[in-house]
């Protein structure tokens, strides 16, 4: 194998490491909203084929450039967030990104150096071990830590990528790690290919078959089941530009905005605006505004979901939040908070040096993570907020009491860049892991209604005013994910790893 590797000479010296940046750089368009999911599969496999003989150090530099091209490439919409509406300057905004950039990329750095300094490849079966074991398993691994350490940040998670493919059917069974162990472990079987000799080649393509054949299968399996009748519901995006929401001029504007848009569909069951619709504290609007508003509900016989900051003038502390009208008044407090967006940390060193650093209401305190769930139309809504639901295995927390998910989102920050449609396709593949309908609301796009297979029924489009009508099925049962969460597919690591490791001690 050794030899074959040898001879396919862009893999060796510096032509590898060009090969590990672009195949990083090209990992992106696997992802909405170009939906080329082969790629997911190809990039890494490239990424393995110029690890397999490499020595620890040149592991560790072909990782951090494979991450510096996904990550360059992919989240490239910070700098938006930073430079256009965190009226930071161009140099500032460059800085901050690539440096959030850097480090992100030391995750498969320091992957590619472990790897090959624990699984030194001795010779052709230890190199076949190392691919086909400890690869994908480390891959999906380093992906798992990624989504909680320094509160985690999960995107560009290949499982993500598979939403669309027959690799799908393994998210309400795995979940999202379920699916990326899928599809790296799909990227060391092509290398397998490659690397094999022809009388060799049947079993990685036999194995490759069989296991997209599976997942493919699992895609038309009914996890849950219908609960009550289908409900009708009203989206509202309200389209107000993050650079003007805050200004106190805007506050009136965005409130007759809302509520003139709200009297439109008072024939829905449930209305839902978006994270933050009222950019004013709630106890400045409840015994005006709100309370006009909670008596219309209930005239209407209609529940509303509603996004705004709530103060506890006793502690000063306050939160980004979500509130129930209606048959019921509830609120939901954002527990998992975004550093720089919801707060800001160490915050007595960095508030004060760049614009980006002040930003309205980014002084969030986090809620308690055992809430009582909201009720709406008769149905428990399990509520997640901005990008609370990227992280799966915080969704199921909420079930399987609740019936629907509802995500309430600010994409405002991120403008005509890859975020709104990366971060649609996450909501999607919560859809599917836990078998439940997810209404998406967002300030100004994109905002959906996705069925329990995390397909689209409808959507908003961005930049506009608009209202998304339709019906909503409410759903009960438990999908294994649910029931288990990430505890299968990370025993699964250990036993892949471990394996890997006895095999090539021996």
């Amino acid at each position: 194998m050794s030899r074959f590797i040898n001879s396919l000479w862009y893999t060796t010296g510096t032509r590898g490491d060009l090969l590990a940046l672009l195949a990083g750089a090209s990992l992106p368009l696997a992802f909405a909203p170009f939906h080329l999911f082969p790629i997911a599969i190809l990039a890494p496999a490239l990424l393995f084929l110029v690890w397999l003989d490499a020595t620890p150090r040149s592991a560790f530099r072909r990782g951090w450039l494979f991450g510096a091209g996904m990550f360059g490439v992919g989240i490239s919409w910070i700098y938006v967030a930073i430079h256009d509406f965190g009226h930071s300057n161009i140099f500032t905004a460059v800085l901050l990104t690539g440096g959030f950039v850097a480090f992100l990329a030391l995750f498969p750095a320091v992957l590619g150096y472990l790897v090959t300094r624990v699984f030194p490849a001795q010779n052709k079966s230890s190199s076949a071990l190392k691919l086909l074991l400890v690869f994908p398993a480390a891959w999906t691994l380093f992906e798992w830590v990624r989504s909680w350490i320094l509160t985690g940040f999960p995107w560009l998670n290949i499982g993500n990528s598979q939403i669309d493919a027959p690799l799908a059917g393994l998210a309400p069974l795995l979940g999202v790690y379920g699916m990326s162990l899928a599809t790296a472990f799909s990227a060391a079987l092509l290398v397998r290919l490659l690397l094999a000799e022809k009388s060799a080649r049947l079993r990685p393509l036999f194995t490759f078959v069989i296991l997209w054949s599976i997942a493919g299968l699992l895609v038309h399996i009914e996890w849950t089941q219908p609960l009550g009748k289908p409900l009708q519901v009203a989206l509202i995006q309200g389209n107000i530009p993050q650079d003007v929401k805050w200004r106190p001029e805007q506050q009136q504007r965005t409130l007759e905005l809302y509520i003139d848009l709200t009297r439109r569909h008072w024939g829905s069951d449930i209305i839902l605006w978006p994270e933050a619709a009222l950019p004013t504290f709630y106890h400045e609007v409840a015994d005006n505004y709100l309370a006009r508003l909670q008596s219309d509900a209930r005239t209407h016989g209609t529940d509303l979901l509603i996004g705004l900051p709530v103060l506890d003038q006793t502690t000063g502390r306050y939160y980004n939040s979500v509130m129930s009208l209606g048959s019921s008044q509830g609120f939901y407090h954002k527990q998992h908070l975004v550093p720089f967006g919801d707060y800001v940390p160490l915050q007595n060193w960095l508030r004060g040096l760049i614009g980006f650093f002040d930003l309205p209401m980014s002084g969030f305190s986090p809620g308690l993570r055992d809430q009582r769930l909201l009720q709406v139309a008769g149905h428990k809504v399990g509520i997640s907020i901005c990008y609370e639901d990227v992280f799966g295995e915080e969704v199921i927390h909420n079930l399987p009491e609740a019936s629907l998910l509802v995500n309430a989102t600010n994409n405002a920050w991120y403008g005509d860049s890859l975020a709104p449609p990366q971060h649609l396709q996450m909501s999607r593949l919560r859809a599917l892991e836990t078998g439940r309908p997810v209404l998406r609301v967002t300030t100004n796009g994109i905002s959906a209604i996705i069925d329990p297979k995390g397909e689209i029924v409808t959507r908003s489009p961005q930049f506009k005013t608009y209202v998304i009508t339709g019906t909503v099925q409410p759903m009960q049962g438990t999908t294994p994910y649910v029931r288990f969460g990430n505890a299968p597919v990370l025993l699964l690591l250990a036993l892949m790893m471990g394996a890997g490791y006895l095999l090539n001690r021996r």
